[in-house]
């Protein structure tokens, strides 16, 4: 079991909170948890709740490096973990050969042809202090790569063919984030803890809102906020998340606007909706209707 790194889960909460990142009790916890018992966090959610930010958020407050994997279809071993620079290796091969000599298997696959990928480089962090690790959107992996990483979440260390087993010295802090769009193995979630991020209240989002554009007013992030959480219930094909929420009052604040109106939210829905369709929905219902004006109802 490891040491913790914050007192409490009310000082891990301030930590983060002076990073910009409001965790709610339960999930402080369940960081604070993953932390204290060297166990890596699995957090799921729709996308946009902030997942990622989790790990940008903690290796802040923690004043340490965040190393980013970040997973897609068809990604494998090679391009998580490490691959051998074999143009810079033939090139080796013949000018050995030029000399006379032969290029030994040791300098071969030596650490001159060695190119790390995110995977290695956080099992060879030296330390003395942990780094974070985030592991992004794992569910866009299939499930071989699943497999591949259960031997570095178990025991923090890979094999590697030509050089033998690579064991962390300082295990990385262990964050790893799905949109849920396919399950995850079961093998993979029980070496995990595990929380489930949900869209926050709408006082607490007004908050995390204004917190990150506190050049816009309180009201402007009230009725961005509003505005969003309309959009959430309705029928468009990708609902806008937390960062939507914030670039949109980013946007309305530049433009500038003192509040949202009908005419603000025509030209700024580029920053909440991407899709054509979503927009053109909501101009068909009405940007009456997304701003809450009384006269609509």
């Amino acid at each position: 079991m490891g040491t913790p790194l914050f007192e409490s889960v009310d000082a891990l909460t301030d930590a983060l909170r002076g990073e910009a990142y409001l965790a709610d009790r339960a999930l402080a916890t369940s960081i604070h948890l993953s932390i204290s018992l060297d166990k890596p966090l699995l957090l799921e959610g729709e996308a946009g709740v902030g997942k990622t930010e989790v790990a940008k958020a903690l290796a802040g407050a923690l004043d340490r490096d965040l190393i980013r994997l970040q997973c897609y279809e068809g990604i494998d071993a090679a391009e998580a973990l490490y691959e051998w620079n074999y143009p810079r290796q033939l090139l080796a091969i013949r000018a050995a050969e030029t000399r006379g000599t032969q290029l030994g298997e040791n300098e071969m696959f030596g650490d001159d042809y060695l190119i790390r990928r995110p995977l290695l480089k956080a099992l060879e962090h030296p330390g003395p202090f942990p780094l974070v690790l985030l592991v992004d959107e794992v569910d866009r992996s299939d499930h071989d790569f699943e497999a591949f990483l259960f031997e570095i979440l178990s025991d923090a260390s890979i094999t590697i063919p030509e050089r033998g087993t690579i064991r962390a010295t300082c295990p990385p802090i262990v964050v790893l984030t799905s949109n849920r769009t396919r399950d995850l193995h079961d093998a993979l979630k029980r070496r995990c803890l595990y929380h489930w991020i949900d869209y926050p209240s709408a006082e607490r989002e007004v908050e995390i809102v204004h917190r990150r554009v506190p050049q816009g007013s309180h009201d402007l992030a009230v009725q961005a906020t509003a505005a969003v959480q309309r959009l959430r219930a309705s029928d468009v094909q990708k609902p806008p998340g937390i960062a939507e929420a914030i670039d949109w009052v980013a946007a309305l604040r530049l433009l500038p606007a003192e509040k949202l109106d009908q005419a603000a939210a025509a030209k700024t829905l580029g920053a909440v909706l991407k899709y054509h369709e979503d927009e053109e929905l909501v101009r068909a219902r009405g940007l009456s209707w997304l701003v809450g004006d009384e006269a609509s109802r």
